[in-house]
């Protein structure tokens, strides 16, 4: 849904608030992961009807695009034996699995204003589009950034902190204190790399740990 090349909701300048409405029965508390998610499910369960993306404000083009791109997918898993396991009413484990794939992606609420990336510490902000705009978010990923007057966040779901530690312990960690209760510690959440260093340095962590002079580098 996110791949598609194009808007997923249409929003004409004569019916904005129309299109508002329809696209708010799809918003899931969680975010724009899981609305996008409601909305192929709308699709589906209407017949994958072009219709029924006209009545609700959806671009019937993108949709199909998803589906293309969904009909590949599956096709690679079953090539490779594995197997279709649907999460049901499960939808934790849909977020969960974004954590996984975007943990470098991951903001924190900030106290004074927005959000602020947890590896760089920089200020982002809920695009006024995203499902969880006006809504209390604590820590979320998300899948890629705009710039305009200001840098906003799209495509946003809420996480649990300790998702992070999950998905990737060699890239963050539970900061330890005696001070903060139980709840306060698993939030804080620090990265451990070098914030300098490649994209994709932090997949060499386990061989740096093992090389020669056991190099530990810049990983603290």
């Amino acid at each position: 849904m996110i791949s598609t090349q194009g808007e997923i909701f249409h929003r004409p300048r004569a019916e904005q608030q129309k299109a508002d409405a329809k696209k708010a029965r799809f918003h899931d508390p969680h975010g724009d992961h899981l609305t996008l998610l409601n909305a192929f499910n709308g699709w589906k369960n209407a017949n994958f009807d072009v219709t029924w993306c006209r009545e609700n404000y959806i671009q019937a083009r993108s949709m199909k695009r998803a589906k293309d791109v969904r009909d590949q997918l599956v096709t690679i898993l079953q090539r490779h034996r594995l197997p279709l396991i649907s999460c049901g009413r499960d939808s934790n484990r849909v977020r969960q699995a974004l954590c996984a794939g975007f943990f470098r992606n991951a903001a924190r609420k900030d106290p004074q204003e927005g959000f602020k990336t947890l590896v760089e510490g920089t200020p982002v902000y809920m695009h006024p589009s995203s499902a969880l705009f006006g809504k209390a978010a604590e820590m979320v990923v998300y899948h890629s950034l705009v710039e305009t007057t200001r840098e906003y966040m799209q495509n946003v779901t809420t996480i649990e902190p300790k998702w992070l530690v999950e998905a990737a312990p060699t890239f963050f960690k539970v900061a330890p204190t005696d001070r903060l209760s139980k709840r306060r510690r698993e939030e804080r959440i620090q990265p451990l790399h070098n914030k300098f260093a490649g994209e994709d340095d932090w997949r060499l962590s386990a061989q740096r740990r093992t090389g020669k002079g056991g190099g530990g580098g810049t990983w603290g």
